[in-house]
C-alpha cells in the first residue's frame, strides 16, 4: 500500500505512525482485553488517557494553570454558538472581526443571543487582507472580541495576537493551533476543532481562562455550560473517546517531533516552497492574498480558467496528490499544509505544478 499526499483542509491528513499505532491497538488496547472504543470513559484506564492528553497538550501549546482545557463533542461551529451563551449577558455587545468565511459564520452563530458589532470586515475586498487593528471599531463595553486566527477557505492568517485592551480576546484556532508557538496569555479563549492539526474530526479543544468561567452568561442547558464541563473534566456526558485517544496520540507525536517551534520551522519551509512556485509562475498560478497575511496552513490559488482548475485537480489526483480542489465558496485550488504534511508533500506538489504549467501554459 502506498499512501498519497493528502492536502485536504479537514478532515486532514494524520501522521502515519499515529494511524499505525491506532491500527495495532484497535482490537485490544493496553492489555485490558477490549478495544479503546469499547471501554468506559469513566474507567481508570481511559481517565489516564484523557489526563495524559491534557497534560501533553498543555506542554505542547504552553497552556498555563490558570486556563482550563475542555475536550468537547462537535466542531468549532458549535463553540461559536456556545461562546456568547457562556461569556455574555443576553443582548450584551460583542465585537467580531470578520476576515473570511469562518469569521462571518462565527458572527452569525452569535447573533441570536447577543448584540453583534462587526468591528472590522474585509469582505468588500474579497477577504484578501485583514483590516489594520487601528481601524477596528471596538466597543468599550464588549463582552469579548472574536477573531479567526486562520481562515481555512480564504487563506488569510493573523501573524500575531492583536491588542484589544482589557476586553478578552477570543480566537478560532481550528486550522492553525500548534503550528507555531503562541502566547496563550494574550487570549481569553482559544478554541479549535481537532481535525486539522490535533487529530480526527468530532472533538474540539477549548482553552479558557478560568476567571471567564465565573461569568453568569445566559440561561442554558447544563450540556452547554462550560463551567460544568470544566468541573467534570470534560465528562459531563459520554465524550468521543476514540477521537480523544487519537488526539492524545497526535499530540504526543508532535512533542516527539520537537514541538511547536519545530513545526513552525517546517510549516514556514513548506509554505515558502508553494508560494514561490505560485509567484514564480508568471501569472499562470495566482494567489490573491496580501503577502503580509498569507496563511501558512491553507494556500488557495487559481489557474487561468475554471477548466484548467478542474484538469489540475484531476491530474494531481492521478499523480497521488489528493484533495486539492478549492472550497465551493471560492473555487480554484487549495493546498492545506498542516503539521502532519511532510516537506516531501510540498515538494511533490511544487514539482507537479511546474510540470502542469509546462504542459498547459
Amino acid at each position: 500500500m502506498t499512501r498519497a499526499f493528502n492536502f485536504s483542509a479537514g478532515p486532514a491528513t494524520l501522521p502515519e505512525s499515529v494511524l499505525r499505532q491506532a491500527q495495532a491497538e484497535m482490537l485490544e488496547w493496553n492489555g485490558v482485553g477490549a478495544s479503546i472504543v469499547e471501554i468506559s470513559h469513566r474507567s481508570a484506564e481511559f481517565m489516564q488517557v484523557a489526563a495524559q492528553a491534557e497534560a501533553d497538550l498543555r506542554t505542547l501549546v504552553g497552556i498555563p494553570d490558570d486556563y482550563a482545557v475542555l475536550f468537547l463533542s462537535g466542531g468549532a461551529t458549535t463553540q461559536q454558538a456556545l461562546l456568547p451563551l457562556n461569556l455574555a449577558a443576553p443582548g450584551q455587545r460583542v465585537d467580531y472581526v470578520v476576515s473570511g468565511h469562518w469569521g462571518k459564520t462565527a458572527a452569525r452563530q452569535a447573533r441570536p443571543y447577543v448584540d453583534v458589532n462587526i468591528a472590522a470586515d474585509s469582505e468588500a475586498g474579497g477577504f484578501r487582507d485583514i483590516p489594520a487593528p487601528a481601524q477596528w471599531r471596538l466597543s468599550a463595553d464588549a463582552a469579548y472580541v472574536h477573531i479567526t486566527a486562520n481562515e481555512t477557505i480564504h487563506g488569510v492568517e493573523f501573524r500575531d495576537a492583536p491588542d484589544v485592551g482589557a476586553v478578552p480576546l477570543v480566537a478560532d484556532f481550528s486550522s492553525s493551533i500548534a503550528s507555531e508557538p503562541v502566547d496563550v496569555t494574550r487570549y481569553g479563549v482559544i478554541y479549535a476543532g481537532a481535525q486539522k492539526n490535533l487529530g480526527p474530526v468530532g472533538i474540539t479543544v477549548v482553552i479558557i481562562r478560568r476567571d471567564l468561567l465565573e461569568r453568569a452568561g445566559q440561561p442554558r442547558a447544563d450540556i452547554f455550560d462550560y463551567r460544568l464541563h470544566a468541573a467534570r473534566d470534560s465528562m459531563l456526558n459520554t465524550p468521543p473517546t476514540w477521537n480523544w485517544y487519537l488526539l492524545g496520540l497526535t499530540v504526543k507525536w508532535m512533542l516527539a517531533q520537537g514541538g511547536t517551534a519545530e513545526f513552525a520551522r517546517r510549516n514556514a519551509a513548506k509554505a515558502a516552497l508553494v508560494y514561490a512556485a505560485i509567484d514564480g509562475s508568471g501569472g499562470f498560478y495566482r494567489n490573491q492574498v496580501a503577502p503580509a497575511v498569507r496563511s501558512r496552513m491553507n494556500i488557495p490559488f487559481f489557474l487561468p480558467s475554471a477548466e484548467l482548475d478542474a484538469r489540475f485537480v484531476a491530474d494531481a489526483k492521478a499523480a497521488g496528490l489528493l484533495a486539492l480542489k478549492g472550497h465551493k465558496a471560492v473555487g480554484g485550488i487549495r493546498a492545506s499544509l498542516y503539521n502532519a504534511m511532510p516537506l516531501q508533500g510540498a515538494q511533490a506538489l511544487v514539482s507537479f505544478m511546474h510540470d502542469f504549467q509546462q504542459r498547459n501554459g
